[in-house]
């Protein structure tokens, strides 16, 4: 069995600044709004949701399957799913673009401010879900705006019961096209602000949108995450990190996490405890790719 993974891949650009983004930023200033920000650390990362839900999947024993766009520059990142024994047939590459590229700043409080070049992404709905006996679960993560709507389509046509994760792409569609998002879903996965979001657009609260899907779940960052089913909300505790070093992909670890537990046939609180697992373990690393697992984050009862 394998998870199609429908999203961005991306090299992620992470600077680090020593600030507080709250202090440089005036809010009665910001119609000519101006600033600066020194960033003294700065590398550059494999990222983008499909390539970080996939490593986490990897990382936790799965067999992810990959679809999205690189562009000229992408050999390295194919390089790198081949030496992890990630399948990339549903890798395509655009030659006359660049891969994505997400320029992140995060500041002392863990707030980011990120830029992004969407390049080859935006000719990810090129390519095409069909069904195959092997593909028994999905995800329609941040990607193109069209092929977020039509991988959808066609994941729900093939009968792949799949996860909606907006992520970052929430914004480019409306109350009407997130409520056919959901309709075709059977599990929706936000943080909390893009839940508040997704609830206002389509009219709806929290609970009202849970009977309409097998489950939602709503990230909390540090205080965990909620899991709603048929409009009952139950708390799933956060997991202590053994450090806070960077937050950039802890969200994608969580739903690699996610994932994986609905491959083994868990019920959805028991996903969301390892996802809360998975990302204390990823914010104590820089980077969204550079964890790893060891045998007690897989050590659930």
């Amino acid at each position: 069995m394998t998870t199609l993974i429908c999203g961005s891949l991306a090299f992620d650009t992470i600077m680090s600044f020593e600030g507080r983004f709250a202090q440089q930023i005036l809010p009665e200033q910001l119609h000519i709004l101006n600033v600066s920000f020194l960033v003294p650390s700065l590398r550059r990362d494999f990222g983008g949701c499909a390539g970080n839900i996939a490593y986490a999947m990897r990382q936790l024993g799965g067999t992810p399957l990959p679809m999205a766009a690189l562009g000229s520059d992408g050999d390295g990142y194919l390089q790198r799913f081949h030496d992890l024994g990630i399948r990339t047939e549903f890798v395509r590459r655009i030659g006359d673009s660049y891969t994505a590229q997400a320029m992140i700043m995060t500041d002392q409080d863990n707030n980011q401010i990120t830029a992004f070049h969407p390049g080859a992404m935006m000719h990810a709905h090129l390519n095409r879900i069909e069904a195959r006996a092997d593909i028994r679960l999905g995800i329609i993560a941040p990607d193109g705006r069209e092929a977020m709507l039509q991988h959808a389509e066609q994941m729900h046509a093939a009968g792949i019961p799949f996860v909606f994760d907006p992520g970052q792409g929430l914004p480019m569609f409306n109350g009407d096209e997130l409520a056919h998002f959901v309709e075709l879903a059977s599990w929706v996965a936000v943080n909390d602000y893009e839940g508040r979001m997704l609830c206002d657009r389509m009219g709806m609260d929290l609970a009202a949108l849970s009977r309409r899907v097998r489950g939602l779940v709503v990230t909390l960052g540090g205080n965990g995450c909620e899991v709603w089913q048929d409009g009952a909300r139950q708390h799933v505790p956060a997991v202590a990190p053994a450090q806070v070093v960077d937050p950039t992909g802890c969200g994608d670890a969580w739903r690699g996490a996610l994932l994986h537990g609905l491959e083994q046939g868990w019920d959805l609180a028991r996903c969301a405890a390892l996802g809360n697992r998975m990302g204390a373990l990823k914010i104590a690393a820089h980077g969204p790719q550079n964890y790893q697992v060891d045998a007690a984050v897989l050590a659930m009862d």
